[in-house]
């Protein structure tokens, strides 16, 4: 018990179409971006519904592993973890407004008995009303900060680019609330710097831009962007790193940067993450109120920060991929590592499956917690050469193959280091060495 089983590759539901051979995925005419081209093929995504996808095992695999980062850092700074319903109540929307202005936006539904209710995109309507609801909240409780991850949901009219644009998918969002406008922006300062220390964990190249609040509200926003071509943010960016907005935000005569007067150069973005300083926008809506230390009732100032969790693993691999094969951030990757045997009928096979087997069973002796981090590419009807580069088209950032140089004496092993491109001759010693210094959440 508490053994990892061995994956097969062989028996993981993930239907491989490397070859792309159903041409471009989709439906005739939808655009379509590399992510999507790339998760499609390599079987980590199947089409439901527009805008839906079922997310096959590795997939959920990657996304459990950015919600342990996300969790870290949140918890890093005084994050409480949380979950609500994702049904809301119109009532809820309709006193802050948001039932009309947020328009089609909205998936809408009523019950049997004839109440409106919503699927939320987003939760500061019930995260208020939760917090308003516990009477003689002390000053001394503050700051609260509340964060959950879950499905989200918006009508998007033209759902595309696969996660990155989609009608379901997971968000990470934070709401916090604090005694004082000051406190409020320290809190703000600090959420920031966790996403940029997630980010900067996961090798990612983000900036952070001043951002318009749109229908969130509030009065001071940034949004973190991943540059990418594909991205369907504006962007204008000092050179010299004086300053970064959203070309949303600026008027048409801004050409130069207020700080040190150079150019603004324009690019694209991903919009991965996004935050809003609140102030009492919401809670004065559901009365949200502490007692000061004068036992006088005061409205909470607000934050709120979100992270899309779907749309960063979809630009993560848009950004870091090459055109025709998966490139994850390492942390995140489904899998570690790939064992390929040598080929049925070939001179090696019987010696190199069992030296394969040994360098599998003294690793995961040795590094237990790759053990339940490697996949064994089974399929041994096909050469090496072949599942190699199915191995490299599906991004494991390690692969270990018993070829040729098997039956030496010592035992040597081909390693390829995925992320580098580096390819190692090493004996068994070697490959647990190497390996000892992969890092697994």
């Amino acid at each position: 018990p508490g053994r990892a089983k061995r994956v097969l590759l062989s028996q993981l539901l993930q239907p491989l179409n490397l070859q792309g051979e159903a041409g471009e995925p989709g439906s005739p005419g939808e655009p379509t971006c590399r992510s999507q081209k790339l998760m499609l093929q390599g079987g980590l995504l199947h089409p439901s519904s527009p805008g839906c996808y079922h997310y096959m095992p590795p997939t959920v695999r990657a996304m459990e592993k950015l919600v342990k980062v996300m969790d870290e850092e949140m918890r890093a700074v005084g994050g409480q973890k949380l979950n609500m319903p994702s049904l809301s109540s119109a009532e809820l929307w309709r006193a802050s407004g948001r039932w009309d202005r947020m328009g089609p936006e909205l998936f809408r539904l009523a019950d049997r008995h004839g109440k409106d209710y919503c699927l939320a995109p987003t939760h500061e309507e019930a995260v208020t009303e939760l917090v308003a609801s516990q009477i003689n909240l002390s000053y001394k409780q503050l700051p609260l900060r509340l964060y959950q991850i879950t499905r989200k949901f918006r009508d998007e009219p033209k759902p595309r680019f696969g996660l990155l644009r989609s009608r379901e998918f997971y968000m990470k969002d934070m709401y916090t609330f604090d005694t004082s406008e000051e406190a409020a922006r320290q809190t703000y300062d600090l959420v920031c710097d966790a996403y940029r220390s997630l980010f900067d964990r996961l090798g990612l190249p983000f900036v952070k831009v001043r951002a318009a609040t749109g229908s969130i509200g509030g009065t001071v926003s940034h949004e973190f962007q991943l540059p990418a071509d594909v991205g369907e943010d504006r962007l204008v960016l000092c050179p010299e790193g004086h300053f970064a907005a959203n070309v949303e935000t600026l008027n048409e005569e801004q050409k130069s940067c207020p700080t040190c007067g150079e150019k603004l150069t324009q690019t694209k973005g991903i919009e991965v993450g996004h935050t809003f300083y609140l102030g009492t926008k919401y809670s004065s809506v559901s009365n949200a109120v502490f007692y000061s230390p004068e036992n006088k009732p005061q409205l909470a100032e607000m934050g709120c920060y979100g992270l899309g969790v779907t749309r960063i693993l979809a630009a993560s691999i848009e950004v870091l991929s090459t055109e025709d094969s998966i490139r994850w951030p390492s942390l995140i990757a489904p899998y570690q590592l790939c064992f390929i045997p040598p080929k049925k009928g070939s001179k090696e096979e019987e010696e190199g499956a069992v030296l394969l087997e040994r360098v599998y069973e003294d690793l995961a002796e040795a590094l237990p917690h790759l053990a339940g981090d490697s996949v064994l590419d089974d399929r041994t009807q096909m050469t090496i050469g072949k599942r190699l580069k199915d191995a490299n088209k599906l991004g494991y950032p390690y692969v270990v193959i018993a070829g040729k140089r098997v039956c030496e004496d010592p035992p040597v092993f081909e390693v390829w280091n995925q992320n580098t491109g580096e390819v190692l001759f090493l004996t068994k010693e070697g490959v647990i060495e190497l390996l000892s210094k992969v890092q697994v959440l």
